[in-house]
C-alpha cells in the first residue's frame, strides 16, 4: 500500500491550561531568591571590615571561635589563622562588626587575652574556663589601617583611662619593669607604663601613668626617685633601711612628693622630671656650682671608696670622685691623691652671712686655709672600718702654701689622731726594741739563783730552829701560862689580897677623912695648935 492510498491523520485538539498554575510553581523559588537576596544584603550592609593581626604564635587562638572584645563586649570574630610565608608569625584574619569600625584607626591596639602572671600581677584567669580572646584598645588617629601588629602583654595603660602620663631622665632603669606600682605617700596612684634606651645610650626615659584624681598632686616642684627594693644604706651614718612596700621590694618602684609639701602648679601631662636614686638625692636641696680639691695623703686609704662623705663638722659639703696612688720622683715616696668634688652654697645656706662676696671663691679658700683649713681622714664606722674626709680647722698646723690658679686647688692635710696614735705606739716599740731585755734577763736569772739559794738557807735555818727552839720555847709557855694563872687567881674578886686590899683602902678612906676634918678645923681656930682645944681647958 503505498503512501499516496494511506488515509490523512487527524487533525490534533487543542486544549488551553489554566493560566494559574505556572505562578504558583514559579512563586516559591522567587520568594526564596528574594529572602537570599535580602539575607545576603543584610549581612553585607551590617557587615564589618576585616582586619590582619600579626602575632608571633596563636596559642590559645581558634578560627570562627575565639572572639575579638573590647570591655569585655564582643566587637568581631576570628575568621581564619594562617602562617606567614617566612614562617615568623602568624596572620589572623578578624572580621568587626559594623558597630566596630572605629576600630581601624591606624593606632588601635590588638592583644592576647589569656592566663599570665607578671610584674603587674596576674590577670585573664577568667579565660582558663571560656578560652583566650583577642582584648582591643580603640585608637584616635584618624588614619585607618587594614594590618596591626598585635601586642605580645597587654597594655599597662589604655586610652579610656583617665589620668596623665610623665616622662622620668634616669641613669638606668634599676629593678623596675613595665607595671611597676607608683606611690604617693605609699598609696599607689599609677604605674609604669613604657621605658626605652634614649638615642645617646646614657640614659633612659621612663613612661609613667598617674590615675585620676592623683594625678593633680603632682606639680612643678615634684621629685620622683627610685622606690625599689630595700633601701639599704650602710656608711658612717649607720644602717639605714627604707621600702615603700612589700610588693616593691620584689617588683620595683617608684615613688614622688614634694619637698615641704610645695608642690606648685600642677603638671601638664607628658612634663619631664628626673628620677633621682633614692628619696634622700631627690629631696635633698639644688648644690649650685661646684669646685673640685685635690688632697695628698700619706698613709693608708682603707676603707675609703669614690661617692665616701666629705664634710665640714658634721655638715655634707661634698664627695669623694677618684682615688690614685702617684710617686712623687723628688721625695722618692708614693702620694695618694685624692679628687673630691665640693659644694660651696650648702655652707652659704647654713651660715648667716650667706650675702655676696667681692672675693672669689679660690681666694675665700686661701683665707680659710691661712686660718688652718686642713682635709683630714677619719673613721666613720667601726664596725665596716670606712672613713670619710673631714674639713676642720687646725690652728696649730704648720703653714700651707697653695696655688689658687692651679686646677683643681691642692688642700692640705693632715694625719688623723687614729695614725698619731700609731706613730706614738711605733716609737715606743722602737724604744722598747733598744732595751736590753737579754742581759736583764741574765740578770735577772742570776738575782733569782742567788735567792734560791738565800730560800733554801732560810729553810733549813727554820727547819733548825724548829728543832733546837721549839722545846724551849713550849716549856717557856708553859711557865707563862702558869703565871697567867697565879695572876688570875690573885685578881680574883673572892682571892684573899683582893679583900686585904679592900679593907686598906677602907681604912685610908677614913684617914682622909679625918685629916680633912682636922685641916677644917685648924683652919677656923689656928690658935688651937698653941692653946688646945677650948673643951680640954673647961675640963
Amino acid at each position: 500500500m503505498s503512501a499516496e492510498d494511506k488515509p490523512p491523520l487527524p487533525s490534533p485538539v487543542v486544549v488551553r491550561r489554566r493560566n494559574w498554575l505556572p505562578s504558583l510553581i514559579w512563586l516559591i523559588p522567587i520568594v526564596a531568591a528574594l529572602v537570599g537576596v535580602a539575607l545576603v544584603a543584610r549581612i553585607l550592609i551590617d557587615r564589618g571590615p576585616e582586619v590582619v593581626l600579626t602575632f608571633k604564635t596563636a596559642e590559645g587562638l581558634e578560627a570562627n571561635k575565639t572572639a575579638v572584645r573590647y570591655k569585655n563586649v564582643q566587637i568581631g570574630t576570628v575568621q581564619t589563622i594562617r602562617l606567614a610565608s617566612d614562617r615568623s608569625n602568624v596572620r589572623v584574619v578578624v572580621q568587626l562588626n559594623k558597630e566596630a569600625r572605629s576600630f581601624t584607626a591606624q593606632d588601635t591596639r590588638f592583644w592576647v587575652v589569656r592566663p599570665r602572671l607578671d610584674t603587674s600581677g596576674i590577670s585573664g584567669l577568667g579565660t582558663l574556663l571560656s578560652g583566650a580572646y583577642i582584648g582591643a584598645d580603640a585608637g584616635t588617629s584618624e588614619e585607618t589601617a587594614s594590618e596591626f601588629t598585635g601586642l605580645e602583654a597587654p597594655p599597662i595603660v589604655t586610652r579610656d583611662a583617665s589620668g596623665k602620663q610623665f616622662l622620668l631622665r634616669a641613669r638606668d632603669v634599676g629593678s623596675l619593669d613595665i607595671g611597676s606600682p607608683v606611690y604617693f605617700r605609699r598609696i599607689k596612684v599609677g604605674q609604669l607604663a613604657a621605658y626605652e634606651l634614649d638615642g645617646d645610650g646614657r640614659g633612659v626615659t621612663l613612661r609613667v601613668f598617674v590615675n585620676a584624681p592623683y594625678d593633680k598632686f603632682v606639680g612643678a616642684n615634684t621629685r620622683f626617685w627610685h622606690a625599689s627594693g630595700l633601701d639599704v644604706q650602710l656608711g658612717a651614718n649607720g644602717v639605714k633601711l627604707r621600702t615603700q612596700s612589700l610588693a616593691t621590694i620584689v617588683l620595683g618602684g617608684i615613688a614622688f612628693q614634694a619637698p615641704d609639701d610645695t608642690q606648685g602648679p600642677v603638671a601638664q601631662e607628658n612634663t619631664t622630671f628626673a628620677l633621682a636614686e633614692d628619696e634622700a638625692a631627690a629631696m635633698k636641696e639644688p648644690d649650685g656650682p661646684s669646685q673640685p680639691l685635690l688632697m695628698h695623703f700619706n698613709q693608708s686609704l682603707r676603707g675609703l671608696s669614690p661617692g665616701a662623705v666629705v664634710d665640714f663638722r658634721g655638715v655634707e659639703i661634698g664627695e669623694v670622685k677618684s682615688i690614685g696612688v702617684e710617686f712623687d720622683p723628688q721625695v722618692r715616696e708614693f702620694k695618694m691623691p685624692v679628687l673630691v668634688q665640693v659644694y660651696p652654697d650648702r655652707l652659704r645656706r647654713r651660715s648667716q652671712g650667706s650675702q655676696e662676696s667681692r672675693y672669689t671663691q679660690a681666694e675665700r679658700l686661701k683665707f680659710l686655709i691661712d686660718k688652718g683649713l686642713r682635709a683630714q681622714l677619719r673613721t666613720g664606722n667601726l664596725l665596716t672600718g670606712q672613713v670619710y674626709v673631714a674639713l676642720d680647722f687646725f690652728p696649730k698646723a704648720p703653714p700651707a702654701k697653695i696655688d689658687i690658679d692651679q686646677n683643681p686647688i691642692e688642700l692640705p692635710t693632715v694625719a688623723n689622731s687614729l695614725d698619731e696614735i700609731q706613730a706614738q705606739v711605733g716609737d715606743i716599740a722602737r724604744k722598747l726594741s733598744k732595751v736590753p731585755f737579754e742581759e736583764i734577763g741574765r740578770d735577772l736569772r742570776k738575782t733569782l739563783a742567788t735567792l734560791d739559794k738565800t730560800l733554801v738557807s732560810a729553810e733549813q735555818l727554820a727547819a733548825s730552829l724548829k728543832n733546837d727552839v721549839s722545846p724551849e720555847m713550849a716549856a717557856a709557855m708553859k711557865d707563862v701560862r702558869k703565871t697567867l694563872n697565879s695572876a688570875e687567881k690573885t685578881l680574883a674578886d673572892d682571892s684573899p689580897l683582893q679583900q686585904d686590899m679592900r679593907q686598906t683602902l677602907q681604912e685610908v678612906t677614913r684617914a682622909a677623912g679625918s685629916l680633912r676634918v682636922l685641916t677644917d678645923y685648924l683652919e677656923r681656930h689656928p690658935e688651937s695648935l698653941l692653946r688646945g682645944k677650948p673643951e680640954d681647958k673647961k675640963k
